[in-house]
């Protein structure tokens, strides 16, 4: 009996580690009843030393027979995961599955006797190593992957590569299809019959782009990707041209152009040209927006992609950005994003054309024309600032209030101390008034200066009380308000 030990409690209320390898390679392909086994014993490990660990209690826990319970535990040996260390009684070592993945596990050479001789008949270019069949054996077990269906693929991968055919490349194409799910020779045969039915198309993409050998597993997998997608022959063929054009005549170089037109939803030629002559135009534009902007870009592709068609999606036209590029230059805007935060305020004004442009401008202009000249009469002699700008928007779109009317409170503002905040207070009490003509400004100017002369009068030679003299005043707010 061991020294130290869980109680019977504790060992409940633990937890038992299960690996995913096991999870992801051994469970989905075993029996039920063998992974109840492995299972329970991977628990019962936890408490090995325990006098009820024995394999008559095990099997009545599990309510198997103790034939069921073996049986389970040679399957899992086959498997590597487990070894028998006695008979009677019986006695279970479980092994680290990361020992089976790094092949140390054992294979029965006996079962493999038929596989071997037609593997090595299939391979006649060389010797099998085997280190090589170990690789197989693995392939076959672990993705529990048919004999004649690895038969099937190394008789494919020879006719593709030849009968020297590296066994990397054998395995590499061998656990890619065992992760597509394709273990038995049933799946294999219906893999190479789609790659038969695209045979012809992938032969003239052969023929265009200059290629004299095989294509490659992995080419005929791009290939048979892109018709899925949905693109036709008509539109490989073009691309394949637009390639071979460009001197980048591979299937590579194809994939890379048709994931982007996939992008793009792009899946008939005349798209495609369309496409690609308004990213010309693109280029270009970027090319002229850079140089007006004092910016290089060795690549342009995503100054296009972030800024030039999104721009020209919003409807800028092409003469509208020059113009944008220019202003900003001058106004030491000299990013582009910058650039991008002034065309976003254009846009919410509408301004998409040079024509709207032009005529921004030339209202802006006339605008600090207006106020540069109020600015003058009150006795200042400054540039106009967006201060000024904003003001002036309030008496006039806010207050509607006439250029006559301003004016009028400008002359009035000369001589002030403050004439920009003596202006304001002016106009303001126009606007409360609702008083709307020149002359209605000066008639209320003169009632309010009758009674402040008629209250100066008043007061002269006599003395009031404070209360007398708040009333006065009163009166007089009373009036100017």
């Amino acid at each position: 009996m061991a020294f130290c030990r869980f109680s019977i409690d504790m060992l409940a209320n633990n937890t038992t580690a299960v690996d995913n390898i096991f999870i992801n390679n051994y469970l989905p392909y075993a029996d039920s009843m063998y992974v109840k086994v492995y299972l329970y014993g991977l628990y019962k490990c936890q408490d090995g030393n325990a006098s009820d660990n024995t394999l008559e209690n095990f099997a009545n826990e599990l309510n198997l027979s103790q034939e069921q319970v073996e049986e389970a535990f040679v399957y899992w040996q086959e498997q590597g995961l487990v070894q028998f260390l006695n008979i009677l009684p019986f006695e279970i070592r479980y092994l680290p599955i990361s020992d089976v993945i790094n092949n140390t596990k054992k294979y029965n050479a006996k079962k493999y006797e038929s596989f071997n001789a037609q593997a090595q008949e299939i391979l006649s270019g060389r010797m099998i190593t085997p280190n090589e069949y170990r690789e197989y054996y693995d392939i076959i077990e672990r993705f529990h992957m048919e004999k004649e269906a690895l038969l099937m693929i190394i008789n494919y991968c020879v006719n593709i590569k030849g009968n020297n055919v590296g066994y990397a490349y054998i395995t590499t194409i061998a656990k890619d299809w065992a992760n597509q799910k394709i273990t038995t020779a049933k799946q294999v045969e219906e893999r190479l019959l789609e790659f038969e039915v695209l045979r012809t198309g992938m032969q003239e993409l052969t023929k265009i782009l200059g290629i004299k050998r095989p294509l490659s597993v992995e080419e005929r997998a791009l290939y048979q990707k892109w018709t899925t997608q949905g693109f036709d022959d008509n539109v490989l063929a073009y691309v394949a041209k637009t390639a071979k054009a460009k001197s980048k005549a591979n299937i590579s170089y194809m994939d890379n152009l048709l994931d982007k037109y996939f992008a793009q939803r792009l899946f008939s030629v005349q798209e495609i040209e369309l496409y690609e002559a308004e990213k010309n135009r693109a280029t270009n534009m970027a090319k002229t927006l850079s140089r007006n902007l004092g910016l290089y870009y060795e690549n342009l592709e995503p100054v296009v992609d972030n800024y030039i068609f999104n721009w020209l999606n919003l409807g800028f036209s092409e003469k509208m950005l020059e113009e944008i590029s220019n202003y900003c230059f001058k106004t030491n805007i000299r990013t582009l994003d910058g650039m991008n935060r002034l065309l976003e305020k254009f846009y919410k004004l509408g301004i998409l054309t040079e024509t709207s442009l032009s005529e921004y401008f030339g209202e802006v202009l006339s605008v600090d024309k207006k106020i540069k000249n109020i600015l003058e009469t009150i006795g200042l002699s400054r540039n106009v600032n967006q201060f000024d700008r904003d003001k002036y928007k309030i008496w006039k779109e806010i207050w509607n209030l006439s250029d006559e009317l301003i004016s009028y409170a400008s002359n009035l503002a000369i001589g002030k101390d403050q004439p920009i905040q003596y202006l304001s207070s002016v106009l303001s009490s126009f606007h409360d008034k609702k008083i709307t003509t020149v002359d209605e400004a000066k008639q209320s100017f003169e009632i309010v200066n009758a009674k402040q002369n008629e209250n100066k009068t008043y007061t002269q030679g006599r003395n009031y009380t404070k209360e007398e003299m708040n009333s006065v005043l009163q009166s007089i707010e009373e009036v100017e308000v």
